[in-house]
């Protein structure tokens, strides 16, 4: 899933990133509204995390374009925020924000928020991904074929997840470059070709056939047909 950082405080937009990275999001940051508005208007975000005080357009302001434009009126918006008065809460929230955090906050609960904000996306789908033998858990991230335990990496989990999510629809190693990887510092298909192979092999060592993830040639990857 891809998240949208908006925050102008470096440090502080460090920590989230690593954060939401070790748990196998792809993170864009932006430093500014204007900064933000323009990653919005590029990408889809599955959830927003957005700093009440920016330069050039506030967090507000930025809110509420947001919910009017059609493409991303839904996307879940977590501000953060340093001023804790019922009022501006009330701010926030009008302008459509769908959480609020006061600064200084604990790093465990914005996560905990994040993951209850992206749920209420996917209530209608089951809380296990099965393909075949494949399971996995997305709420914690684990991997089993045909019952065995698979040990993946976050970017490992995040791949598979997007493959299966996919079903069998391809994905060229391009649009599994602009899913899983930040475009700030994006990696060359090499990448994906790597994470692949790797992935690939955790699945064999737990039974999975060789031909498990397909390679379309010329095209890009897929799982193979369930049975």
């Amino acid at each position: 899933m891809r998240v949208l950082v908006v925050e102008d405080d470096l440090h502080l937009a460090e920590i989230l990133t690593e954060a939401l990275s070790d748990r196998a999001y792809s993170v864009d940051v932006a430093k500014d509204g204007e900064s933000a508005w323009d990653w919005i208007s590029s990408l889809s975000y599955d959830l927003i995390v957005l700093d009440v005080t920016l330069p050039k357009l506030d967090g507000i302001s930025l809110c509420k374009r947001l919910r009017t434009a059609a493409n991303n009126a839904t996307t879940p918006v977590l501000m953060l925020t340093a001023r804790d008065t019922i009022a501006d809460k009330i701010l926030g929230l009008d302008a459509g924000a769908d959480d609020y955090m006061v600064k200084p906050f604990d790093l465990e609960e914005l996560m905990a928020r994040i993951r209850a904000l992206l749920r209420r996306g996917t209530l209608n789908t089951p809380t296990l991904m099965i393909w075949g033998d494949l399971q996995i858990d997305p709420g914690t991230h684990e991997v089993t074929y045909a019952g065995e335990f698979v040990q993946l990496t976050p970017k490992e989990y995040a791949l598979l997840e997007l493959l299966t999510t996919s079903g069998r629809r391809i994905l060229s190693r391009s649009n599994i470059l602009d899913r899983l990887w930040s475009l700030q510092d994006p990696p060359t298909e090499e990448t994906v070709k790597s994470h692949i192979k790797g992935l690939r092999q955790k699945l064999k060592f737990a039974g999975a056939p060789e031909d498990f993830i397909e390679t379309v040639h010329g095209v890009g990857y897929r799982l193979k047909q369930a049975k």
